[in-house]
C-alpha cells in the first residue's frame, strides 16, 4: 500500500480553476495507475481522470477537455488542472494509486 496526500481543494467561482496535487509516499515512477476520483452524497464515487506509468490516460466523458491530468515525477505528484469549473464539479477528490489505496480526499466546492 501506498499513502497519498492530496491537496489543493476549495472554493472557487463558475467558470474558475483549481489544481488538486496528491503526493505518494513513494516514487510515482513505481505507481503504475493513479487517478483522481470524486463523489458526492448519496452518489457512488466515480472516476475522473487516470494516468499511467505507460503514459495511458483517461478521462471521463463530462470532463470535456476542462481537467488535464499530469504526472509529475521531479515533483512527485499528480496533478489535476481544472478549468472552467461549473457547479455539478462540487466534489471531494480522491486520489487513487494501484494496488487499492486511497487520499483522504479534498473538498471541491464551485459557487458564486
Amino acid at each position: 500500500q501506498v499513502q497519498l496526500v492530496e491537496s489543493g481543494g476549495g472554493l472557487v467561482p463558475p467558470g474558475g480553476s483549481l489544481k488538486l496535487s496528491c503526493a505518494p509516499s513513494r516514487s510515482i515512477d513505481s505507481i503504475y495507475s493513479m487517478a483522481w476520483y470524486r463523489q458526492t452524497p448519496g452518489k457512488q464515487r466515480e472516476l475522473v481522470a487516470r494516468s499511467t506509468s505507460s503514459s495511458i490516460i483517461n478521462y471521463a466523458d463530462f470532463v470535456e477537455d476542462r481537467f488535464i491530468i499530469v504526472r509529475d515525477s521531479a515533483k512527485n505528484t499528480l496533478d489535476l488542472q481544472m478549468n472552467d469549473l461549473k457547479p455539478e464539479d462540487t466534489a471531494v477528490y480522491y486520489c487513487y494509486a494501484d494496488p487499492n489505496s486511497w487520499g483522504q480526499g479534498t473538498q471541491v466546492t464551485v459557487a458564486s
